[in-house]
């Protein structure tokens, strides 16, 4: 299964484990990694033991003439060490019939919890604001105060106003980003973005999921700043002869 532009990984919160989604546009699906569902399941803090599981539970359900193994995919996903490898995915149906081959009792609650996520997703389309109350309720059950919360969701809308100004000028999603951003966080932080992470220890998680209030607001006035100028470069047709624009 090849990976689209529409398509858009998100990490969901089932009590207060977390688990890997993707959202395809085109398709309108939802596609799970099927190791998370597994670690979940079987309540195994271990990520290598819970891959080892999933591996053995596939081998039977292949030996068995399962469909539903063999029609799974496999995606590019975010893994623990902050790298993005291959897993994999299924869908809710194709889900529903894998949980049935694990003895679990969380089953059935997790079984409620995908049906949940697939009716919030739709609700989502309907109305966009959902999707940031569904955030704030995520971040409140990690445990992370009102007015960070606040910051952080000001900032997701600060940087899908700058992300909207890149694809305007014709910057492609991907390294092109990932190069812009780290020129962003350097100019604040005197850090790329990868350094940034290595100075605060962190490997598998989210940068600005860990930063202070402080410096979301110095990251959210970088990105707004930029976001101002590659308007007004835009405009003027600057942005037009940018290399990243020839790309």
């Amino acid at each position: 299964m090849r990976k689209t532009m529409s398509q858009n990984e998100q990490i969901k919160i089932f009590e207060e484990r977390k688990v890997r989604t993707v959202w395809d546009d085109e398709k309108e699906e939802w596609y799970f990694s099927v190791v998370d569902v597994c670690q979940v399941l079987t309540d195994q803090q271990d990520d290598l033991k819970a891959r080892k599981y999933w591996n053995k539970l596939k081998q039977r359900l292949v030996e068995e003439g399962n469909q539903t193994v063999t029609n799974c995919h496999q995606l590019k996903m975010t893994a623990h060490d902050g790298k993005k490898r291959l897993t994999d995915v299924a869908t809710i149906e194709q889900l529903f019939r894998i949980i049935q081959s694990i003895p679990s009792l969380k089953a059935e609650p997790f079984k409620q919890w995908m049906a949940h996520v697939a009716a919030e997703r739709l609700n989502q389309m309907q109305d966009p604001e959902l999707s940031f109350d569904q955030a704030i309720a995520d971040y409140k059950r990690l445990g992370y105060s009102d007015k960070w919360i606040n910051n952080r969701i000001r900032g997701i809308e600060v940087r899908k106003e700058l992300t909207d100004e890149w694809n305007r000028a014709g910057v492609k999603e991907g390294q092109q980003y990932a190069s812009l951003t780290d020129i962003i966080t350097r100019e604040w932080s005197g850090m790329t973005t990868h350094q940034y992470k290595q100075h605060k220890g962190l490997k598998k998680e989210s940068l600005r999921d860990n930063m202070t209030n402080v410096e979301l607001a110095l990251n959210m006035l970088a990105e707004a700043s930029t976001a101002e100028i590659s308007d007004l470069l835009y405009f003027s047709g600057y942005l037009s002869l940018h290399p990243f624009h020839k790309a």
